[in-house]
């Protein structure tokens, strides 16, 4: 079964580097990522960037509408204006069908400002005292904002990237 899950840095470049070093454990085969996005708001900027890591031929194009749809959601919606509002609520009526609940949309939202970044990461088979010991040595410790871990799971992941 495939992980989601989603981590917040307190820099901009943060995501950055965690998927950089992902997929160095990946090729060590120490964590399998399936799929994985970014989402970098420097400072100033009046929205976030986002990347899609694995930009595949044919799954890259499922996975870019995927991650777009829910970019779009979260981080793009507040950002329009009054006029184009009626159209919006009416996209996100109509995604909320799709399964994506809107308190996770609320939440990631509120917690990934300016300065900041998020890596979504849909992953499986990890080893996580290797992967917790290779995000030691990098000093930002990131923070698990929402999973699909069940609640004691998802706490222990939380205490074990505390430590």
């Amino acid at each position: 079964m495939a992980t989601l899950t989603v981590w917040r840095f307190n820099t901009p470049a943060g995501a950055e580097q965690a998927s950089q070093l992902l997929g160095s454990l990946s090729k060590q085969q120490l964590i399998t990522i399936h799929d994985a996005a970014t989402v970098s708001w420097q400072p100033g900027a009046n929205k976030p960037k986002t990347r899609q890591l694995n930009n595949l031929a044919g799954a890259g194009a499922l996975g870019g509408m995927f991650w777009g749809m829910l970019f779009g959601l979260i981080f793009l919606v507040p950002l329009l204006g009054a006029a184009i509002g009626a159209a919006a609520g009416a996209i996100g009526g109509a995604m909320s069908d799709v399964g994506i609940d809107d308190g996770f949309i609320k939440q990631v939202r509120d917690q990934i400002a300016p300065g900041t970044s998020a890596l979504f990461l849909l992953s499986s088979e990890a080893v996580l005292d290797k992967v917790r010991e290779a995000f030691e040595g990098q000093g930002e410790q990131p923070e698990l904002l929402r999973s699909n871990l069940s609640a004691e799971q998802e706490e222990k992941l939380r205490e074990m990237f505390a430590e």
